[in-house]
């Protein structure tokens, strides 16, 4: 029997240098600076092979300005450039293929300019060595930072678990994965590692980065679950970091989980890991997969839970088990449901259970809510709990056995934005922490 909750805190940590110091590892960069009202100021990030990737604020207006290959392109956005309030500080982003600049104004950063630098024949991003040649500039700023870019929200909250199910702990503390938003649509997130105190309050670790096995280059895929088993770490991620914006742009098929495994400390600094395809059985024909998380069951074998699309995006959970992660077959789908996912494992007592997160483009019965379901995927209940904007995901946290008296909690996140209007719906959203809710 799993209890009510009750929220007991929010977190919005926005940091557009998460980690100071070039080269960069993957295409997750940023520079920023102060700037004086009156003044004009830049700030760049410059190749070694002559591209300069650059953003100015003059007259209160922000720009872009990227060279390549000897060709200026100057890029200034009539609706969004102009600021409303003197900023105090200038910041580029480089997150994935995209160029941004953000102004700071009224205590908030606001994206004021983007491209997508494929659209003007830019480098390619990905590669590592562009990447490791890469140097800053500025001109007109102080207290200049450059370095590994950090987020403009967080989402896919996930506890990073032992490979049994059960959370993963460092002292008190309980580490999370989550989705580091960028200024812009799916195509700028990562994943990156944080830790939750007792008290609720929450701090980044690590980013994690990925090679795909079919193609060359860093990649910022996200909605991640690390799983530690034995001496090794498991990394289930689903391939968001290319997935376009355009609807006529999505390939079925192209969007999937990938399964990475490493011996390093993924929680703390910064890492690049190779990864092969998890292929995953479902219930008919999808356009993609999303969504892992992988449990050891005491016979050894393994639970997978995920997210099928029938078509983009209509989608819904799913339950596989097999021997071996390479040996699955399809244990159960909630095939009633259109628009549900997280779909997340949790043991309670001897049984497992299967969570998820109905969003609200359902049908009325099954809209707003986390339902709960057997591993034949039949749901046998509701979490009792608050459920935000957006189809937040449902980490429970069980008590610490060795923490007498401890309770319950529920971590997830929201759909609220950030980075102004430009930046748009990816940019979601706050990080939810509820507790286990007193008895009425």
């Amino acid at each position: 029997m799993l209890p009510s909750f009750e929220i007991a805190a929010r977190h919005r940590p926005i940091t557009l240098v998460a980690a100071e110091g070039l080269p960069l590892r993957a295409p997750f960069g940023a520079v920023e600076a102060a700037v004086s009202g009156d003044g004009a100021a830049g700030l760049a990030l410059e190749g070694a092979d002559g591209t300069r990737l650059a953003v100015r604020l003059e007259d209160g207006r922000a720009s872009l300005l990227v060279r390549i290959g000897g060709a200026e392109h100057a890029l200034r956005s009539r609706r969004f450039g102009r600021v409303s309030s003197p900023p105090t500080r200038l910041g580029l982003t480089l997150t994935g293929s995209h160029l941004a600049v953000l102004t700071h104004e009224d205590g908030a950063w606001v994206a004021r300019g983007r491209i997508d630098l494929r659209e003007i024949g830019g480098p390619d991003t990905r590669d590592p060595d562009w990447l490791a040649g890469l140097t800053h500039d500025a001109t007109g700023a102080s207290e200049v930072r450059a370095g590994s870019f950090g987020q403009l929200g967080l989402r896919d909250i996930r506890v990073v678990s032992h490979a049994d199910g059960s959370p993963y702990r460092i002292g008190s503390e309980v580490l999370l994965t989550a989705t580091s938003a960028g200024p812009g649509f799916f195509d700028t997130a990562h994943t990156s590692v944080w830790s939750l105190s007792r008290s609720g309050g929450i701090s980044w670790r690590s980013d994690l980065f990925f090679e795909r096995p079919d193609r060359p280059g860093v990649y910022g895929d996200h909605a991640t679950h690390l799983v530690r088993d034995g001496d090794r770490w498991l990394v289930a991620t689903s391939t968001w970091s290319d997935f376009p914006a355009r609807k006529a742009d999505r390939v079925p098929g192209a969007l999937g989980v990938t399964l990475a495994e490493s011996a390093e400390d993924l929680t703390r600094g910064q890492h690049v890991l190779p990864t092969r395809r998890l292929d995953l059985p479902t219930d008919g024909p999808t356009v993609g997969t999303w969504d892992p998380h992988l449990a050891r069951t005491p016979d050894g074998g393994w639970l997978v839970g995920f997210v099928s699309a029938r078509r983009f995006f209509d989608f819904h959970p799913l339950l596989a088990a097999g021997p071996s992660l390479d040996h699955l077959a399809l244990r159960g789908a909630a095939t009633d449901r259109r628009a549900t996912e997280g779909t997340t494992l949790l043991r309670v007592g001897e049984d497992w259970r299967v969570l998820a997160s109905d969003g609200r483009d359902n049908r009325r019965a099954v809209r707003g809510r986390y339902p709960v379901f057997d591993t034949t995927m039949t749901e046998i209940g509701a979490l009792s709990a608050p459920y935000p904007t957006n189809i937040p995901w449902p980490s429970v946290l069980p008590p610490d056995p060795d923490v007498p008296g401890d309770e319950w909690r529920l971590v997830t996140f929201d759909g609220r934005r950030s980075g102004g209007r430009l930046a748009g719906y990816g940019t979601h959203g706050d990080v939810v922490v509820m507790r286990q809710a007193a008895p009425a």
